[in-house]
């Protein structure tokens, strides 16, 4: 994310907006909770409770336009886009109303667990449980209440603490809740009778025994149960796996996962980039050579793969059709380091929010990486969630309808990474070029790369890592994944609410249409990979080392869901975790591994903490950070993070410990 988000999106959202706000007659047309197929157990809307299999049949989500929440001009969100979804999101925010549970004294009273203590989720008294029935276990979780509505429409939301099993089912359960004077809530009539009824029907029957299984009593103090199931590995990554691998394969490489760069190298131009107009101010001395070029891509996507086109699926296959090839464009930093005696090596770099590739020329802190660790940074757009994509972005705000095209663009953007990452790493592609060579040699390594990225360029690189033949370490800066649950602690959703709000004005609604977004924003960006990021690789994939780099307070990327991400990917924390009383933690990042010895092989997790005169600690409530400043970009322009960072990408590498046995402190340099 960056921090320059809202002064380039307010055009774009000022468009969106004179067609999103509607009329105040319109929006009564909204929460169609009486629909044909609606759940009825949670009349706050029809999808109610979330994730649900009452909305999936035959092994598919079946959701449809008339259950879907309605924006203030009586427009239900088109349910075609979601066809295909074979289960719900790894990272589901579970969602529901409890009409007696509006205040977070009333929760605490209930006794739920919560992001301050984690390991109270499998208290034997737990009154908010999630049981992978699956596996037969309990799973982490926290609760609470969405504090962005009002008291009286507030939903309950249960987070994964680390994320679901692909595949796996899980049942939720609800038992024994309290109001804030300490009162029993008791069920809604509608789940008291099938509760209590003899014969439930056989999804209930089920569910009830899996309670039994979970020592859960099915009596008066069980306020509602129900069940989900999590999209396959196929549901997630399939698309885009096939896009890769037939790519690949007309390079005439088909075995990726053996590490070795073969076939022919992509075709591509490159020139150098004169430093004038815009990029002028940056043109003193910090680099040897700035280039740009352009790269041939295979197209999945209409349109020539423009802003808003979207994939055509095969209806046999389930698969992307080809549609061409299309033109994309990167920029690539040189620092005066890479020689043809001291070649430099190459990494791939992944920019922020709603950017561009040439924030590797916008910042101080990537130069001074690249000269600082000898390393020619290369980008291209994510396109998807580019600069050029703002305009779908608003608009998709004020109607969900167009959700699909945001995933689809964002999975061309990762193919084009891969791509863009072939031609760096095979001997016959950047090195080839006159001006990445000296007297006739290269003055860059090839055979593989690395990943370095920051914000967004850490969301969606962490799909990238997962889906990466020619990359086997990567660095996430500033990380989380799970949109659904960033843009709400996000300050950056301060701008996009502009356009949301105003078109979707049931505030109940809000975390369901977030979490229906995510069934699909999984495809494009961490939360969908993330078991897959490392040690269990994607099919015809090499295993991953990963490390991310999180700013204590972050007011951009929340650190819980960087947490969630770690636990996911098995990384271990580096420790001690953050200087004392910086963590509103009771037990800061949970049931993250420690990091026994340095130098460490493993994929980790380091906390960086610019300390109380310049960050506030972050709230544990859903909602951003702020006040004093905002640590977003100050881990990458720490020296010690930066010399941390170029120890861990560099051939055979490893995390070294630069924080000097003590918690890491984030010191930015200047200019």
């Amino acid at each position: 994310m960056s921090h320059q988000l809202p002064r380039r999106l307010v055009p774009a959202l000022a468009a969106a907006l004179a067609v999103a706000v509607p009329s105040t007659a319109a929006h009564a047309a909204s929460s169609p909770v009486a629909a044909p197929g609606c759940d009825r157990l949670d009349d706050a809307a029809c999808l109610l409770p979330f994730p649900n299999d009452a909305f999936r049949k035959n092994g598919q989500v079946a959701l449809k336009t008339s259950q879907m929440p309605r924006n203030a001009k009586g427009k239900a969100i088109d349910a075609s886009g979601w066809k295909g979804l074979d289960g719900f999101s790894p990272g589901s925010v579970i969602l529901t109303k409890v009409p007696a549970i509006q205040t977070d004294a009333a929760l605490k009273k209930t006794g739920a667990v919560s992001l301050s203590a984690l390991s109270k989720y499998s208290a034997k008294s737990a009154p908010v449980i999630v049981w992978d029935a699956t596996s037969g276990k309990r799973w982490p979780i926290w609760a609470e209440l969405d504090n962005n509505a009002k008291t009286g429409n507030r939903l309950l939301e249960i987070h994964p603490a680390k994320n679901f099993l692909e595949g796996h089912r899980y049942v939720v359960i609800l038992r024994s809740l309290k109001r804030a004077n300490g009162s029993a809530i008791r069920a809604g009539a509608r789940f008291a009778k099938l509760r209590d009824a003899k014969k439930p029907g056989t999804r209930y029957a089920r569910i009830f025994k899996d309670l039994k299984k979970a020592g859960v009593k099915k009596d008066k103090s069980l306020f509602l149960t129900w069940d989900f199931t999590v999209a396959t590995e196929k549901s997630l990554a399939g698309r885009v796996l096939y896009m890769r691998d037939q790519t690949f394969k007309s390079f005439g490489d088909s075995n990726l996962a053996d590490g070795v760069v073969s076939g022919t190298a992509p075709s591509f131009a490159l020139a150098p980039k004169p430093l004038d107009g815009d990029f002028a101010k940056y043109d003193d001395g910090r680099y040897a050579q700035v280039l740009e070029g352009s790269f041939t891509v295979p197209c999945y996507l209409t349109n020539g793969c423009a802003p808003g086109s979207r994939m055509t699926i095969d209806a046999k296959t389930g698969m992307p059709k080809l549609q061409g090839t299309y033109a994309a464009r990167f920029t690539c930093v040189v620092p005066a380091t890479a020689t043809a005696d001291h070649p430099a090596r190459l990494a791939l770099y992944g920019h922020g929010l709603l950017g561009k590739e040439t924030e590797i020329l916008t910042g101080p802190d990537v130069p001074k990486m690249a000269a600082e660790s000898n390393t020619v940074f290369c980008a291209t757009p994510w396109i998807g969630m580019a600069n050029e994509d703002i305009g779908t972005a608003a608009s998709v705000l004020g109607d969900f309808s167009g959700m699909p095209a945001l995933p689809d663009r964002l999975q061309q953007g990762f193919l084009d990474a891969l791509v863009l990452g072939r031609i760096m790493a095979h001997p016959q592609g950047l090195a080839t070029s006159p001006l990445l060579q000296q007297d006739g040699r290269p003055i860059v390594q090839t055979g593989s790369i690395g990943y370095d990225s920051n914000s967004q360029g850490g969301i969606a690189g962490g799909a990238l890592t997962a889906l990466a033949p020619d990359f086997t370490r990567a660095v996430l800066g500033v990380p989380g994944m799970n949109y659904s649950v960033l843009l709400p602690r996000s300050h950056d959703f301060d701008v996009y609410s502009l356009v949301m709000y105003p078109a979707y004005k049931v505030e109940q609604e809000r975390p369901l249409i977030l979490d229906l977004a995510q069934l699909l924003w999984d495809r494009g960006e961490g939360d969908g990979y993330a078991q897959h990021m490392t040690t269990d690789p994607l099919p015809n994939t090499p295993k991953h080392t990963v490390l991310l780099d999180v700013a204590n307070g972050d007011h951009q990327v929340t650190q819980y869901q960087a947490d969630v991400e770690a636990r996911t990917i098995g990384a271990s924390i580096h420790t001690p975790i953050l200087p004392s009383g910086r963590s509103p933690q009771s037990e800061p990042s949970w049931g993250i591994p420690a990091i026994k010895s340095y130098p460490f092989d493993g994929s980790a997790i380091v906390y960086w903490d610019w300390g109380p005169a310049n960050v506030t600690v972050p709230p544990l409530a859903n909602r951003p950070n702020s006040g004093l400043q905002d640590p977003h970009e100050a881990v990458r322009r720490t020296p010690a993070a930066r010399a941390q960072k170029a120890a861990f990408l560099a051939p055979g590498g490893a995390l070294i410990d630069t924080c000097d046995g003590a918690a890491c402190v984030a010191a930015p340099d200047v200019g």
